[in-house]
C-alpha cells in the first residue's frame, strides 16, 4: 500500500478496539499491520514488532490528533 505509515504501534488487538471504530466513523482509511498473525499467535507481538497501525501519509495529523484527543479528552482509554 503506497504511501502509507506507521503511525503507531500496539502489543494486543484489545488496545485499539475503540480507536478502530473512531477511524471507521471518520471514514479514515488504515490496516493494523501483524494483526492476523497476532490473533493466531498472540506471543509473537514482541518477536513481529508488534501490531503496525498504518495510515495514509495524507491523513497522518488527523489520526494522531483522533489518538491523542481518546487518550486524553475522553472517558474512553486505550489501555
Amino acid at each position: 500500500m503506497k504511501d502509507f505509515i506507521v503511525v503507531k504501534t500496539y502489543t494486543y488487538p484489545f488496545e485499539y478496539a475503540i480507536l478502530k471504530l473512531l477511524l471507521d466513523k471518520e471514514g479514515i482509511s488504515y490496516f493494523f499491520e501483524n494483526e492476523t498473525m497476532v490473533g493466531v499467535f498472540p506471543f509473537y507481538s514482541n518477536a513481529l514488532g508488534g501490531i503496525n497501525l498504518k495510515v495514509h501519509l495524507k491523513d497522518k495529523q488527523r489520526v494522531l490528533q483522533i489518538i491523542d484527543n481518546l487518550n486524553t479528552d475522553s472517558h474512553l482509554r486505550i489501555v
